[in-house]
């Protein structure tokens, strides 16, 4: 296939692109390159025969139509996004921009291409969203694709609207979508603002580790691998107009997996100050607003398609403080950046 991704330079985008070109398919890369995409998430698979990157922002409305026009994608998977909620807090313009603007503008080159198109019958549009879009739950039940929108952060809301436009494209014009609500994602070449790298290189450099409150909320976490695992089922055997909840069961508490965190890099690598990296710990004010639960029901996704997480949350997240061990030189320096606001 030939595949038109939007942020395929962040988080989940450059695993999705670097999984896809090793599957033998045709990626057309469209990313703003903002502080959390970088080319070099993808290593050495930017340079490889069938990637193409264009650095457009989506809000760039005759650059995206050009760019659609040229390569005729068989499927448009969306990505870009502003993503982080504490900065959505601080300041949400960026995030209506990109995640509203942006998303309309894209789902408006995409239909004018979807209409001049000969053979529709194998065009997708996909867009991946949150499971943030619901709001929080109770110590009881999970997510699924029927549970009403009742976002808490100004992030969330800004995916609930561009999740709510896509779906109206669907329905009134015909345009063949599918949407994706994702829970919280973990793994290689994640932005050091997010908690896991965040603790990773902040127990290396010896600083406090911060967590929210008393940290006992709880969230569903998903190997980024296996929810890319997910994209490609859904792209293949999803059904058009629907809408598909992606989750692994993995449900722990901020605070508890902070501390698993530590254990697994007191044996890798033990803190030169010979004291458990636990001791880091430091109960921080609670962000506004903190949602307390998500756990999200993947069942509709694994009838449909046949996908199953195949990573054991404990091996993830191994492999993850492995990688930033490993890739610490860069990851740190990016975190130094994001510190004196240049990222």
């Amino acid at each position: 296939m030939k595949i038109l991704v939007t942020g395929g330079a962040g988080f989940i985008g450059s695993n999705f692109v670097c999984h896809t070109l090793e599957q033998g398919h045709h990626v057309i890369n469209v990313d703003k390159l903002t502080y959390a995409g970088r080319l070099d998430n993808l290593g050495p698979y930017y340079n490889h025969t069938n990637h193409l990157f264009y650095k457009v922002d989506i809000c760039q409305r005759n650059a995206i139509d050009q760019i659609i026009s040229k390569h005729q994608p068989d499927v448009i998977l969306h990505m870009a996004a502003e993503s982080h909620v504490d900065r959505s807090i601080d300041c949400a313009d960026d995030f209506i921009q990109t995640n509203v603007v942006g998303t309309h503008h894209l789902l408006d080159a995409s239909l004018k291409y979807y209409k001049s198109t000969e053979d529709k019958k194998k065009f997708r549009f996909i867009h991946l969203s949150t499971d943030e879009v619901f709001g929080a739950l109770g110590p009881t039940g999970k997510f699924n694709e029927t549970m009403p929108y009742r976002p808490s952060s100004p992030y969330a809301a800004s995916k609930a609207s561009s999740d709510l436009l896509v779906r109206s494209y669907h329905h009134t014009y015909g345009l063949p979508t599918l949407i994706v609500n994702a829970s919280n994602n973990y793994g290689l070449s994640q932005y050091p603002e997010k908690l896991i790298p965040l603790t990773i290189l902040n127990a290396l450099e010896h600083k406090p580790l911060p967590v929210y409150g008393n940290g006992q909320q709880i969230r569903d976490w998903l190997f980024v691998k296996d929810h890319v695992r997910a994209l490609h089922k859904i792209m293949t055997h999803g059904k058009i107009g629907e809408s598909y909840c992606v989750g692994s069961d993995n449900e722990i508490s901020n605070l508890m997996l902070v501390k698993n965190i530590c254990k697994i890099l007191d044996n890798l690598k033990p803190s030169s100050h010979h004291s458990p990296y636990e001791s880091l710990i430091s109960f921080v004010t609670d962000r506004p607003g903190h949602d307390f639960r998500y756990a999200t029901d993947a069942s509709k996704l694994k009838q449909h398609t046949g996908w199953q997480p195949e990573v054991e949350f404990e091996n993830g997240l191994k492999e993850t403080v492995h990688w930033y061990l490993n890739h610490y030189d860069r990851m740190s320096e990016q975190q130094a950046r994001k510190r004196i606001g240049l990222g």
